[in-house]
């Protein structure tokens, strides 16, 4: 009876320490992306962020336009008649109108373009790689970008990088908390591995601990 007991008791430990392994996220694996994308898609819809840099064009007011106008590092940008605007947080198509209805006050139905010309976004819009790569380095997100396509940004594994302990932590807005998921860098850089490359999502972080040996 007491050797039933004890088995119980460590068959329910095990249980448990699984669940929790499970519910923080630990050794979770993502899919494998393809190498070449059978079909390519957009991301979601850009934020300005600071240091962006824009154009603003207003029509036939060519005394209201700015060019290559940089978001400042408060997230705010000023042109003819408009100053310190808050543009950080916004899209393209936001800052837009809220430009557009500003200048209503001063001309008649006024048509206002925004572009963004250097892209810096924020950082949830940014892929942040860590850790024992040649340059650690925030790289902006694009549309389709995988594992692969960082590494290759940032000069792929140092030499004593212990690249199949990499970890990927990306915030999970469905349950409101950051998961972790395991990588296997070594496999697709050094074994070419195409099942170890994964897609990423804008604000994922990257973190590649060195060897122990």
């Amino acid at each position: 009876m007491r050797t039933r007991a004890i088995a119980r008791l460590t068959a329910l430990f095990l249980g448990l320490f699984a669940l929790s392994a499970c519910m923080s996220g630990g050794g979770l694996q993502l899919p494998p992306a393809a190498f070449v994308a059978t079909q390519e898609g957009p991301s979601q819809e850009y934020v300005i962020g600071p240091l962006d840099e824009l154009s603003i064009n207003v029509w036939r007011n060519p005394e209201l336009s700015a060019q290559n106008i940089q978001v400042r590092p408060d997230g705010r940008i000023s042109i003819p008649l408009v100053t310190d605007m808050p543009a950080v947080g916004k899209t393209p198509a936001m800052l837009q109108e809220d430009i557009r209805l500003h200048l209503s006050q001063f001309i008649e139905q006024p048509i206002v373009s925004v572009i963004v010309n250097k892209f810096a976004g924020t950082f949830s819009q940014q892929v942040r790689i860590i850790g024992a790569t040649e340059k650690p380095a925030s790289i902006p997100y694009r549309a389709n970008m995988t594992v692969l396509d960082a590494m290759i940004a940032v000069g792929g594994l140092s030499e004593f990088a212990a690249g199949n302990k990499a970890k990927l932590i990306r915030f999970d807005p469905r349950i409101g908390r950051q998961r972790e998921y395991a990588l296997r860098l070594s496999d697709l850089l050094r074994r070419g591995d195409s099942k170890a490359n994964v897609m990423l999502a804008p604000g994922d972080v990257i973190i590649i601990p060195e060897s122990m040996f």
